[in-house]
């Protein structure tokens, strides 16, 4: 593997992911461009004004005029053309895609999440269609989902503070104790990829990792009807362990 294909950031298998992607890109040029301006003030001044083309220094303080335009025009360049800038482009992807919640005429798929140090457990309702009953499907490090179908996520966490971390969706959430937080994410292709904790949760933190496998539809809909014989004849309503899951209100 070439030092370019290391660099390079996980393959985007999301519907939004590009936009994420664009600012990080953005992002990078324009500190970029300001950064080679910078280095050409620093090494050109540097040459100019060397001791040898001036032997008797030049004392200034700063403070005149054309010093005083140059100084806010740089200032202002970098205000309006980086941090305002990114604060437009990321209010519209916000408000225009990530806080466009799939509605009821979605395809969705709803999971529950809870944390804890260090894995991952997951909740799929059952045939009932309610949570945190006899036939709900309960995994471990292990998320499966449909291709082209709206996922939404409501975490939680059992302990400490832990970061939802889907590097190929580029987007994560953390999952607080006592508090549901959610998200929603939707594939373009099928595969097998990582999920990650991106919040240092204890000394086991590198342990804190899952797997995301991404069916078709027909893959993951007899997946889902073999894990739901196994869970009928496996549940234990006494085991508080497998029972932690929450009544879903939206």
């Amino acid at each position: 593997m070439s030092i370019w294909e290391m660099i390079q950031p996980p393959v985007d298998i999301s519907t939004n992911g590009h936009l994420i992607t664009y600012l990080f890109n953005y992002t990078s040029l324009i500190a970029l461009f300001f950064f080679v301006l910078v280095c050409i003030g620093i090494f050109g001044f540097s040459y100019l004004y060397s001791h040898k083309r001036h032997p008797k220094p030049y004392y200034t303080y700063g403070n005149k005029k054309n010093h005083l335009w140059i100084t806010l025009i740089i200032g202002l360049s970098v205000f309006v053309i980086l941090d305002i800038n990114l604060t437009r482009i990321s209010n519209n992807d916000m408000r225009a895609s990530f806080w466009k919640w799939p509605t009821k005429d979605d395809k969705v798929l709803k999971v529950e999440v809870l944390a804890q140090q260090w894995m991952w457990n997951f909740r799929y309702a059952g045939a009932d269609g309610e949570f945190n009953t006899a036939d709900d499907i309960v995994t471990v490090n292990d998320l499966r989902i449909p291709v082209n179908t709206k996922i939404v996520l409501h975490l939680l966490s059992k302990d400490v503070i832990h970061s939802f971390y889907l590097p190929n969706f580029r987007t994560k959430v953390d999952a607080m104790p006592g508090r549901v937080s959610r998200i929603w994410f939707e594939s373009t292709q099928t595969g097998k990829f990582e999920i990650a904790c991106a919040e240092m949760c204890g000394t086991n933190h590198y342990l804190m990792r899952a797997e995301l496998t991404i069916y078709d539809e027909k893959d993951f809909n007899n997946w889902q009807s073999e894990a739901q014989k196994l869970a009928l004849n496996t549940n234990d309503s006494t085991n508080l362990n497998s029972f932690w899951g929450w009544k879903w209100n939206n």
